[in-house]
């Protein structure tokens, strides 16, 4: 048992209370998830800039010298953000690739997500610690997801907490049990994938990530995903341009939608959406089995 919740912005005069927003969505959530918590920011885009959000388990010593070394080693130049355990790196977009496979290959720094407008923030503990820790309520953004983890399928550490990110500008969320991953995973693996956790989770991502590779939009993805992932699942995955629900086709993860002139919203339960803006004169509605939707281009 796990919480999501996830909010597109239609009016944009709220953008700059976007993290605010979902950390009120998401605390209300915590008993279905009391072991870690993440969350993905989309932010506006800067011009030929690209982030990649990183983690450290020891951030005072990783992070004090990153852009000097990643100067020094690649001949790139970037800016780093720090914040607690995490760091946004900001660099020119025709250097990610350099700048990446020094990240994975010479430092003790995990890569959480890499795009334009993304930024992820995942870890151990009760999910308003978690939220406090890197000053979510004062993010602003777009559009943005987030997840209350209860650990079922791996054990409870920061690389296992959601959202996973395996894709540019991509993330998923999901409540429930995959019982056909291992399968998935040799699968996706053959197509040079390298996977960071045992989670289940990771891999549906990485199968919607390679299905997008191919050619398919997000709505044809998820589509496909209903024939080929077994088990129970309510998936919210975010894009470069919005985001994503989709529930298996039996549905017995809860989930609940609302939406109005100024937004749209997702939430395991009826109380992550309880303190939005002009809640009572929202639509809202119980996703349909088997149907995605998706807010966006």
């Amino acid at each position: 048992m796990c919480g999501i919740a996830g909010i597109f912005l239609i009016d944009q005069n709220l953008s700059s209370s976007l993290g605010n927003l979902l950390t009120k969505m998401l605390v209300p959530l915590s008993d279905r998830g009391p072991d870690s918590a993440g969350v993905a920011i989309y932010k506006e885009a800067d011009e030929n800039t690209t982030k990649i959000s990183v983690q450290s388990e020891d951030p005072v010593h990783d992070f004090l010298k990153l852009s000097e070394n990643i100067k020094i080693q690649t001949g790139r130049n970037v800016i780093i953000e720090p914040i607690d355990s995490h760091a946004i790196i900001k660099l020119d977009e025709l250097d990610v690739s350099t700048v990446c496979d020094y990240l994975k290959n010479d430092t003790n720094v995990r890569i959480m997500s890499v795009g334009a407008k993304v930024e992820i923030y995942k870890e151990i503990g009760p999910p308003d610690q978690v939220l406090e820790r890197f000053n979510v309520p004062a993010m602003g953004g777009t559009h943005a997801i987030g997840h209350t983890r209860m650990a079922t399928e791996s054990r409870v550490t920061t690389l296992g907490a959601h959202p996973f990110s395996t894709g540019t500008d991509q993330c998923l969320v999901h409540n429930g049990s995959l019982s056909n991953h291992n399968n998935l995973r040799r699968n996706i693996e053959q197509s040079g994938f390298n996977f960071e956790t045992e989670n289940d989770s990771e891999v549906a991502a990485a199968y919607l990530t390679k299905k997008m590779n191919m050619g398919h939009n997000l709505e044809v993805a998820l589509e496909m995903s209903l024939n080929d992932l077994d088990g129970f699942f309510t998936f919210v995955v975010g894009t470069k341009n919005g985001f994503g629900v989709l529930r298996d086709k039996i549905a017995c993860k809860p989930a609940v939608m609302a939406q109005t002139d100024r937004y749209v919203a997702f939430g395991s339960e009826f109380r992550a959406l309880a303190q939005l803006p002009d809640i009572a004169k929202a639509d809202v509605w119980e996703p349909e089995p088997g149907v995605p939707y998706f807010w966006g281009e």
